[in-house]
């Protein structure tokens, strides 16, 4: 990409792109982002990796690979945006509103899964795509580790360990606790990477599981009540 290309605004270029049929002549930053952040969990379910370069990305979201450089000035920011959408699907902050409830709410609150069924395609396909070629791409394997489950686990911390200092936890290891906490509260995606056929739980599953995750763990871990 020459350096004269990526010097363009990216409200010029969204100016000059021509759009696919039927869609709107402007669209925002967010929209463009939406769009190819799409079109890459499509090459990926299709083509892997290999197949996901920015071009082939450019033709999929129906943009020009100009444009897709003006919204991610890299592959790697791709993939990462890429990742923290798909991380919000497991683990949302809290706002701050939600800091009066009770540790269990906080915890629903911190840990309820996204329902739309159609979310949950992404991340085992972006799981699978990852595993099938890290050894190629070891960059985009780290960054599913770094930008994903690392940062799900150091949410979790974060509001287990505001619990501990406002004694409504007793624990000791606050970053194992974290971690087996979210391991309780999600099915293992090894069943769906062995088996494209095998469906994920429904969300009236995936809720049940939360539930009794929680249930569990402030049974081993929650402060005792005071006097």
């Amino acid at each position: 990409m020459a350096s004269e290309e990526l010097c363009c605004s990216a409200e010029k270029s969204l100016q000059c792109d021509k759009p696919a049929a039927g869609r709107a002549a402007r669209l925002s930053l967010a929209e463009r982002e939406t769009l190819i952040l799409d079109a890459t969990e499509r090459l990926l379910a299709e083509e892997g990796l290999a197949g996901a370069s920015m071009g082939a990305i450019a033709r999929t979201a129906g943009m020009s690979k100009r444009t897709v450089y003006t919204v991610f000035t890299s592959r790697e920011q791709l993939f990462e945006a890429l990742v923290r959408r798909t991380r919000a699907i497991f683990v949302r902050p809290l706002a701050e509103g939600d800091r009066a409830m009770p540790l269990a709410a906080r915890l629903h609150r911190l840990l309820e899964p996204e329902i739309r069924e159609s979310a949950w395609a992404a991340p085992t396909i972006i799981l699978r795509a990852v595993v099938a070629e890290a050894a190629s791409h070891p960059e985009v394997a780290r960054l599913l580790l770094t930008e994903g489950i690392d940062v799900c686990r150091e949410l979790v911390a974060a509001e287990l360990d505001h619990a501990r200092s406002r004694g409504e936890l007793a624990c000791a290891d606050i970053r194992t606790a974290a971690s087996l906490l979210c391991d309780m509260a999600y099915t293992c995606p090894l069943e769906q990477l062995l088996d494209p056929e095998r469906q994920p739980p429904a969300p009236e599953q995936r809720r049940a599981r939360l539930d009794l995750a929680i249930r569990v763990f402030l049974a081993g871990f929650a402060a005792p009540a005071r006097p």
